[in-house]
């Protein structure tokens, strides 16, 4: 009998660590492929909170990223007048919105921003961050414990690579690719 009430645990606490699992992890379609994301609530809980919210209520559907530097990063999230289809798309403006929602405090962690991780995007404030977030493509140390570090690209990459990349300098993309849609697995 204890060798069966054991099992059962341990079935029990399989199942429900692949449910907690599932939950923190994102689908990203874009034009070339689906990207996977895991999010980091034990790092960033209110950003990941706002980045679930923002995805599974559509508003990150048709957003373009405004600004993708080469070996740098992709930035998207301007939930205001970066989603193409929304009533106040502005690519000249795309980057300086956000969402209706307050600004986030800042939740600097010792996760690095290596290749693959998302980061909340933000002003010169650390404490502005809203909805907009980036994606990076080589690793930038000098972001470190300066901005929110949510989750990480855990599969397909390849496809953030394949992004439109902007101006060399300022990584302003003429004909932005866009997010086909976000939302949790």
């Amino acid at each position: 009998m204890k060798k069966f009430i054991s099992l059962f645990i341990l079935f029990f606490s399989l199942l429900n660590s692949n449910l907690v699992a599932k939950e923190h992890i994102m689908i990203l379609e874009l034009k070339n492929g689906t990207v996977e994301i895991e999010l980091y609530p034990d790092k960033a809980p209110n950003h990941v909170k706002r980045f679930k919210d923002l995805a599974n209520r559509g508003m990150y559907d048709n957003v373009v990223f405004h600004r993708v530097i080469d070996g740098f990063m992709a930035q998207s999230g301007d939930v205001k007048f970066g989603k193409s289809d929304g009533k106040e798309f502005n690519l000249n403006l795309a980057g300086t919105g956000g969402s209706d929602l307050p600004n986030l405090k800042a939740e600097f962690s010792d996760i690095p921003h290596v290749r693959g991780i998302l980061s909340a995007a933000r002003s010169a404030d650390p404490n502005s961050a809203n909805s907009q977030f980036f994606i990076c493509f080589e690793a930038a140390p000098h972001l470190d414990r300066q901005y929110s570090v949510f989750g990480k690209v855990i599969k397909g990459m390849e496809f953030v690579d394949s992004i439109k990349k902007g101006d060399p300098n300022s990584g302003s993309v003429k004909e932005p690719d866009k997010i086909i849609s976000l939302k949790s697995k």
